[in-house]
């Protein structure tokens, strides 16, 4: 092969890979400034998220990576939706304190129910000192937000919760991987970061 075709044929290879990176959908890349992260499309009524949840907290802590939390809410569970919407009431407070209420629901998930999903988050209000409005969302804007991260995970074909993926910011190759297989996140993480 002629240097000149060699030059064109890793021009093309150079030109698809760029492509293909501007292609992976933004959902599936780290945030600003950070080369890998965890994201995850959560259900707070889902019992299986319920026990993936500390396994994905203790790999963010490990590997200090942030985790990218994008609500689910499975149209079967009956209260999730309203969980995320009050998380999202508290994350305009503070991340860490809507973090908070996520690991405090999923800690009471088995006696929670609707009717009293409203009594476990006053009391959480109450013991983080924060007001809980008796309409949380007015204008309906945090529901909105819940509905469009839903919607993003339908464009990624999400079917079940949790999905999780561990992003990075590379440009070549597969910038991400769903994990399958719990049990394989930290060498999932471990992979990616050595790329």
């Amino acid at each position: 092969m002629t240097k000149h075709r060699i030059a064109l044929a890793l021009a093309v290879v150079l030109l698809a890979s760029l492509a293909f990176a501007e292609d992976v959908n933004p959902v599936l890349r780290p945030p600003k400034g950070t080369r890998v992260a965890i994201v995850v499309f959560e259900d707070l009524e889902c019992p299986d998220c319920r026990r993936a949840h500390p396994l994905v907290e203790e790999a963010a802590k490990t590997y200090k990576i942030p985790i990218v939390i994008h609500d689910f809410p499975l149209p079967f569970h009956k209260w999730s939706f309203q969980a995320a919407v009050i998380a999202r009431y508290l994350e305009a407070r503070s991340k860490q304190l809507s973090n908070d209420y996520r690991d405090y629901i999923f800690l009471h998930q088995p006696e929670i129910t609707a009717d009293n999903l409203r009594a476990f988050s006053e009391r959480f209000a109450a013991d983080h000192k924060v007001d809980l409005p008796f309409v949380v969302d007015p204008q309906g804007k945090l529901a909105a937000a819940v509905t469009a991260d839903r919607d993003l995970g339908k464009e990624i074909h999400i079917e079940h919760t949790p999905t999780l993926y561990v992003v990075s910011s590379r440009t070549q190759g597969k910038p991400f991987v769903e994990v399958v297989d719990r049990t394989q996140l930290f060498q999932l993480i471990d992979a990616m970061q050595r790329e």
